[in-house]
């Protein structure tokens, strides 16, 4: 089988696929060939090595965690999905950008008709993150949230399950995705110098924040009066021991419970993943690049 690997930290001309064994299922597994997988902006910032102290590579890795694809074969003990099912899943163990990878059982929930192969591998980290992030602030009718970086991967997914949870929610973003937010429900507001006088302008009272992008959005939330417990970053993970905000992501969302949830709505038409492009899996290098480029509305995913 073909699948992405790196052999040391670097940019992104380290990707490379390669023939590797198709790996075999052990107890409690399944095989899935893979049919769409997501990319991540995380798996960038450990492919470059800047979460070598959190999350290492050991060399060489592989990459992703999102997938969506056919039961090849089930493991030993698996009792809930049988070859040729269609399902959604996320691996732990940086595999999913192959032709095939095993999966933890649990990790794995039946693909609904309704939802795309794009789609459902695009789901996992983003919509785990946003499900995580919207729970972490705690949300309650009438609360008015902030979200930055609010058409991106996981800002996109985020303002719509904070919109199902009944709050008034402003997105920052740019104009050109303005639209697209209000379409959604989302009031579009746009980042830069003197956002925090357009905020205010938009909602008196700001009760939570989710910070998608990083930089001075955490000080920024501080700043227009939202208790540290009410405000969630995925990427500042220094500002939880300096302003005792959260940091709840992927990881406190990760379910198949969740996926399911997610895939229900998608394919009732309640939640949207914009898809920003697609490429093969041979052209994952450009794949990353254009992800770095940034003012991407949603997701971009390797089709196999």
């Amino acid at each position: 089988m073909k699948a992405v690997r790196f052999d040391e930290y670097g940019d992104v001309d380290v990707l490379k696929v390669v023939d590797m064994p198709t790996p075999a299922p052990r107890p409690g597994q399944v095989l899935v060939q893979v049919k769409a997988a997501g990319i991540n902006p995380g798996e960038a910032k450990i492919r470059a090595g800047m979460l070598h102290a959190r999350w290492p590579a050991t060399f060489p890795s592989g990459q992703g965690s999102d997938l969506a694809g056919v039961v090849a074969e089930a493991g030993p003990g698996v009792t809930g999905f049988t070859a040729g099912d269609e399902v959604i899943g996320y691996t732990d163990n940086r595999a999913s950008q192959a032709e095939y990878v095993v999966v933890e059982e649990q990790n794995l929930t039946p693909k609904p008709a309704g939802v795309s192969w794009e789609v459902a591998g695009a789901l996992f980290v983003a919509g785990a993150t946003a499900y995580a992030a919207v729970r972490a602030v705690a949300l309650t009718e009438g609360d008015t949230l902030v979200v930055s970086g609010a058409a991106g991967g996981v800002g996109a997914l985020a303002v719509q399950l904070a919109r199902r949870a009944g709050a008034t929610v402003i997105g920052l973003a740019s104009p050109a995705n303005h639209e697209w937010l209000a379409g959604h429900g989302v009031i579009p507001v746009a980042y830069g110098d003197g956002v925090a006088g357009r905020i205010r302008q938009a909602a008196g009272k700001v009760d939570a924040f989710i910070d998608t992008f990083g930089a001075g959005y955490v000080e920024l939330a501080l700043e227009l009066g939202v208790e540290p417990s009410r405000i969630d970053t995925i990427v500042r993970f220094d500002a939880v021991a300096g302003h005792g905000v959260k940091a709840e992501g992927s990881a406190a969302g990760a379910s198949a419970g969740t996926l399911a949830e997610l895939a229900g709505l998608i394919a009732d038409g309640q939640l949207e993943v914009p898809i920003a492009a697609m490429f093969p899996l041979s052209q994952v290098q450009d794949a990353y690049r254009r992800l770095a480029s940034g003012h991407i509305r949603g997701k971009i995913v390797l089709i196999v």
